[in-house]
């Protein structure tokens, strides 16, 4: 079988040149000679070379305009390029090697030396291609990995959350439900540039999952004011309200075992604010409009709308057109007039995604 020759392009005014640089290069390489820089770019429309001796003193545009151009093109900057030239000065060298010049050699030149330069600057060129190749797989590898382990704390963080939802022996759902009425809020105050301030700095990656997290805190709710088949008193509100601060205090705990993270900020929001209300009347800080976080305004109509549209132990599930009206009465009460307006926009969204989970 034939091995294919590397492609050497050879670009010299002087024809004299040419045809002494192929017959030197001819038996190891498949030699290209262009008698100009135009000519150059013309021919590398169609063919890529593995490198290019480029003779630096041609009329109309010489070497250093042509290996400007050669590093501006994003499909050839990557090509070594070996400066062929009679000039012996410094200065001349370092501009051609500031310009991305590989290598300087002189006219006239011996096979030998132009060889032994050619094969040790395609060797490198071949190292570093081997070498961005291994790192773009390495980075692969640890994309993956990374994903994986991003795939595996959010199937435990949502087993976790399932656990605590699933303890008042209903159907469940609800963290998947809430989750998705969240994306559906937030996708659209991006797209309408609403509480940008905010929204722009989120990563949904983390404040997606993390919002799982919210009700974290009923874990350490008794079951029987979990599953009481009836309005609570007001001892057992008063006990049922501390699931936000227990849920709060829970992932304090777990960042203070770890470092900062974007995750874990959102959720103890979600946690510890998802119970207030907008005129001030919710739990537990009793916050009041802006002061409330925007994470905590988003849930509290998520959180809500799913808790309507539920069965639970005290009340029968309402069919999503009542909910949808006791949301939006709720508008500068309960909940964040701007977020209600843009709820109205996603009725049928939230219907669907609803159905979709019962």
């Amino acid at each position: 079988m034939e091995i294919r020759r590397q492609k050497i392009m050879l670009v010299d005014d002087n024809m004299a040149n040419l045809a002494m640089g192929k017959n030197m290069l001819k038996d190891v390489y498949e030699v290209y000679p262009i008698p100009s820089a135009a000519k150059l770019f013309q021919i590398m429309e169609n063919v890529t070379p593995a490198l290019i001796l480029l003779d630096v003193m041609m009329p109309e545009m010489d070497g250093y305009e042509a290996i400007r151009r050669l590093k501006a093109d994003s499909r050839f900057s990557d090509i070594p390029v070996i400066f062929l030239t009679s000039k012996n000065d410094e200065s001349s060298e370092l501009e051609g090697l500031s310009l991305g010049a590989i290598d300087y050699v002189g006219k006239p030149f011996s096979a030998p030396l132009l060889l032994k330069r050619i094969e040790n600057q395609l060797l490198i060129a071949s190292q570093k291609k081997e070498l961005r190749n291994y790192n773009d797989n390495l980075q692969q590898m640890v994309e993956a990995k990374t994903q994986q382990v991003v795939e595996l704390q959010n199937a435990v963080i949502s087993t976790v959350a399932e656990m605590v939802e699933f303890r008042d022996n209903m159907t469940g759902g609800h963290v998947t439900r809430t989750q998705k009425y969240l994306k559906l809020l937030v996708d659209k105050l991006m797209a309408d540039g609403l509480y940008a301030d905010d929204v722009t700095k989120w990563d949904l990656s983390f404040l997606l999952p993390s919002a799982q997290l919210h009700d974290v805190g009923k874990i350490a709710i008794s079951d029987a004011i979990l599953n009481k088949p009836g309005k609570l008193d007001p001892g057992e509100f008063e006990e049922m309200k501390k699931h936000t601060t227990i849920g709060v205090q829970a992932i304090e705990k777990i960042s203070m075992k770890t470092e900062e993270h974007a995750f874990l900020k959102h959720a103890g929001i979600f946690a510890g604010t998802h119970h207030e209300k907008w005129d001030g009347t919710g739990y537990p800080a009793g916050l009041k409009e802006l002061d409330i976080p925007l994470e905590g305004r988003l849930m509290a109509i998520a959180d809500v709308y799913d808790a309507l549209i539920s069965k639970r132990p005290y009340k029968v599930p309402l069919p999503t057109s009542e909910a949808e009206k006791i949301i939006i009465n709720g508008r500068g009460s309960h909940f964040d007039p701007v977020l209600i307006d843009v709820f109205k926009g996603l009725t049928d969204l939230f219907a669907k995604i609803a159905r979709e989970e019962e």
